[in-house]
């Protein structure tokens, strides 16, 4: 895809408050990662929800708006010594997953899903490892693929 046609991509970005501290650094990853292929930022809007558990519904929300060329998801499930993990991790994937497949928005997944912090925060760092970064390429990878489908 053309950088002019990156440039006016519009992306959404949700972001799960818990982690926060983690979530920041993916959403400026994430940041880095559309700025790398010309996206705007006037082209960015930012949706924070409380948790993993509820970033598909507001995922859903704004793929079936259309007012999004994609949307990256970013948030970090650190498990715990509660099953918490279990029952919010893959319910959170799955239903991203979903979002993409009933709306063919293509969602980049930034989700960590982590044993510890230590972990979060090597997935986090303010480089190209950054998932975050990553996740935001995968979008306008997959835009771009998309778009050179039809």
């Amino acid at each position: 895809m053309n950088q002019r046609k990156l440039q006016s991509l519009k992306v959404g970005i949700v972001c799960s408050r818990f982690n926060e501290f983690v979530v920041n650094a993916l959403l400026d990853g994430a940041k880095r990662g559309l700025a790398k292929h010309g996206v705007q930022e006037r082209n960015i809007e930012v949706f924070w929800v409380p948790g993993a558990y509820e970033i598909p519904v507001m995922a859903r929300l704004m793929a079936l708006s259309r007012k999004y060329d994609a949307l990256v998801t970013l948030g970090a499930v650190i498990r715990g010594e509660t099953a918490h993990f279990d029952y919010v991790a893959g319910p959170c994937a799955e239903g991203i997953m979903q979002v993409q497949l009933e709306t063919l928005v293509p969602v980049g997944f930034g989700v960590l899903t982590v044993e510890s912090v230590e972990q979060a925060a090597e997935r986090s760092r303010a480089d190209e490892t950054n998932k975050g970064f990553e996740a935001a390429e995968v979008a306008i990878e997959m835009v771009a693929t998309m778009r050179r489908w039809k």
